[in-house]
């Protein structure tokens, strides 16, 4: 199945693979044949106990008709809308392009991802020649020698009698401040070169990282290898070699964690548990004695390919900073101007308190997620310093007619369609174009 297809296509491409006829459906689903017909072209929402209905008729998972992957495109159509107001989209008709054309709308949404991600690194490697020491101590090293060698020089060009001895050490001090002007414009073009392996530099360290966890589906199977040894730190050097300074820090800290987290609760027996406890946090930590906070972590890194349910997650610090954000389907965050109304940030205002509710997604899909959160300190607190300050969130979908009351939260205010939200911080792209 293809990603991008609205729950619509997915009902009538299942329809077709099985070889039912539209008016057998619809009459086993309850509806009327033209209703169906108007479902499977994207033009009518479909609520939870509708999709629960031609879920059982076609004899599959709710969860395969409305996986979350359309609202995905649809959220990176709209911020593609909201970052070119000017270019006139049609944002009301969001969802009719997606129904009616996947692959234009998929290919739309990830040619405006990758500018997006081009515009952040610019705006990276900006703050890095404004700020990078490393860069003032290259320039400065080039003015330096080029400053010596024009004095020198001058000198020699005066054409005065000079002192055969005093001509050897002139040479000889122009030669050295040639070799030291070469050194310092390899290391100046070394740091501005982004070809090839360095294009790395124009991502955070934060990008970096998550892009390369990404790569290995969030679980790090090498530091699992070495989980009942004392390799880990040199697992880890091995890992993070041949990365700038920035990157090691970033991705050094966040090893560290996984590996403490993997030596708290090996693989094979916290995936036998996990599988036992239906994966419920809180039974995984009472029968394991393991501070929540690593049972949350360690439960987003679970091995993909072992048929354990898709978990998303979110690290930020006391400040609400993003630190690192594990996808789902249907589910992610922006690095800045998230929705302030997830379980993620409530959690700041009750450190040490578990908080575990759902969040209902605004849209036609209405998705529905099951949050499970925590923010505890990261060293004691004491009254001569600072509490630093770690929140964690771990994500899961939830059913669709989940009896739980939601959260109506959204992923950013600028592709937000709620009205009257007290969190609202800017104004919608959606609500403008009455969408």
């Amino acid at each position: 199945m293809p990603q991008g297809q609205l729950t619509g296509t997915r009902i009538r491409d299942r329809r077709l693979d099985q070889g039912i006829r539209q008016v057998d459906l619809a009459l086993t689903a309850g509806i009327s044949p033209s209703y169906l017909n108007l479902i499977e072209h994207n033009r009518r929402r479909i609520g939870g106990k509708l999709i629960n209905d031609i879920s059982r008729a076609l004899g599959l998972d709710p969860a395969l008709l409305t996986d979350g992957a359309e609202s995905e495109v649809l959220d990176r159509l709209r911020n593609a809308a909201a970052d070119n107001p000017d270019a006139g989209a049609e944002v009301a008709r969001t969802e009719d392009l997606a129904g009616r054309f996947p692959g234009w709308a998929a290919l739309l949404a990830a040619q405006h991802q990758k500018i997006a991600a081009l515009h952040a690194r610019v705006e990276n490697l900006t703050d890095r020649l404004t700020h990078d020491p490393q860069l003032a101590t290259s320039l400065h090293d080039v003015i330096t020698s080029v400053t010596a060698i024009r004095a020198t020089s001058s000198i020699l060009a005066d054409g005065g009698d000079i002192d055969a001895d005093w001509q050897r050490r002139f040479h000889r001090n122009i030669y050295e401040d040639s070799q030291r002007l070469a050194e310092s414009s390899r290391a100046l073009v070394g740091f501005l070169d982004l070809s090839g392996k360095d294009s790395d530099a124009l991502r955070s360290p934060q990008e970096q990282l998550e892009a390369w966890l990404d790569g290995q589906g969030f679980h790090v199977a090498a530091l699992e290898d070495c989980a009942d040894c004392a390799d880990g730190e040199i697992v880890i050097d091995g890992l993070v070699k041949g990365r700038d300074a920035a990157t090691v820090f970033v991705m050094r800290g966040y090893l560290r964690g996984y590996y403490a987290d993997a030596l708290a609760l090996p693989l094979d027996d916290f995936c036998r548990m996990a599988r036992d406890c239906a994966y419920d946090p809180a039974q995984l930590a009472d029968q394991t004695g393991v501070p929540l906070v690593q049972v949350l972590r360690r439960l987003a890194t679970l091995p993909p390919e072992q048929d354990h349910p898709h978990m998303g997650l979110a690290l930020a610090d006391g400040a609400g900073v993003m630190r690192l954000i594990k996808p789902i389907a249907g589910f992610t965050l922006p690095r800045g101007g998230a929705c302030p109304l997830w379980p993620l940030f409530h959690a700041l205002l009750q450190i040490g308190q578990p908080l575990r509710q759902i969040v209902d997604l605004p849209g036609p899909e209405a998705l529905r997620f099951e949050c499970f959160a925590l923010a505890c300190h990261l060293r004691p607190p004491g009254f001569d310093r600072p509490p630093l300050v770690e929140t964690v969130m771990l994500v899961r979908a939830a059913l669709p007619d989940a009896a739980a009351k939601g959260i109506p939260a959204g992923i950013t205010c600028r592709i937000c369609q709620r009205e009257g939200c007290a969190a609202r911080r800017s104004a919608s792209i959606l609500s403008e174009v009455g969408g």
